[in-house]
């Protein structure tokens, strides 16, 4: 279990926070990513007898586990298997019903994780996950303060840390503090599908070197060219984008900008 960097939550109170914040509603699905020893399986069944559960667990011993645990619900299945390959083909089967997406996330999973759910051509309604304390703050940073982290999945979600969680309530116990954030799908992500790829490509050059301006981080980026220094500072300036500020100056919205200006051409 160690070695898939798994730090069960045992606080029930705790567990009890992660469900209030998940809020399901009548007639959604829940998707339970690492569900361990079913700790929060049973308080969100305790939520709702008839709300749909799908528990994914990579380790087969705690999916055996699981399955002797929650066998006899007519409610609950438990998916074996790695969340980063399951979770799109389960959400495509759901679909189109509305789901909301939760779990305790090894720390080692989240960012590949949450680029992930970014992606699903069937979002979940809203997302809840309990996540190191740092990253948790990462992801909800603002500009002055923000990051590779922030504006990847702040393109699609808006987040909110709703709890920090000592690492006391964890077992093993990790070497830091946990906390429980909220992810709030924004209406507009999948608006504009052709975004997706060059705002991605925007994240990527703006903070390959953050402590740089956005103005060199961007000439100094493959995908990103508009003739001399001048001419580009100008097509900057022409966005309301300071070419000297720093990229964690900059939010989303003109980041968005920015992937705009500079996708290729059809």
């Amino acid at each position: 279990m160690k070695r898939l960097g798994q730090h069960f939550l045992i606080n029930r109170r705790m567990l009890r926070d992660v469900v209030v914040a998940l809020a399901p509603e009548q007639g959604d699905a829940i998707i339970e990513i690492g569900a361990g020893h079913g700790e929060l399986t049973d308080e969100l069944k305790n939520e709702s007898e008839k709300t749909t559960i799908v528990a994914i667990e990579k380790d087969a011993h705690l999916a055996a586990l699981l399955e002797k645990k929650f066998g006899n619900s007519a409610t609950i299945t438990v998916v074996v298997g790695d969340a980063l390959l399951e979770l799109a083909p389960i959400t495509q089967r759901i679909a189109p019903q509305p789901y909301v997406l939760t779990g305790n996330i090894p720390y080692y999973l989240t960012g590949r994780l949450l680029r992930l759910a970014g992606e699903l051509a069937h979002m979940p309604r809203r997302a809840v996950f309990t996540i190191q304390k740092e990253v948790a703050l990462r992801i909800a940073a603002t500009p002055p303060r923000m990051n590779k982290l922030a504006a990847s999945v702040q393109f699609w979600a808006d987040p909110k840390v709703v709890r920090v969680v000592p690492r006391q309530d964890f077992r093993p116990m990790p070497q830091v503090d946990g906390a429980i954030i909220v992810l709030e799908p924004r209406p507009g992500a999948l608006e504009d599908p052709m975004l997706r790829a060059p705002y991605y490509a925007a994240v990527r050059a703006l903070f390959a070197q953050p402590r740089k301006t956005i103005l060199n981080n961007l000439r100094n980026s493959s995908g990103f060219s508009a003739g001399g220094s001048d001419a580009f500072a100008a097509r900057l300036r022409a966005i309301g984008v300071d070419p000297q500020d720093r990229p964690q100056d900059l939010s989303t919205h003109a980041i968005a900008k920015l992937a705009r200006m500079f996708a290729p051409s059809e």
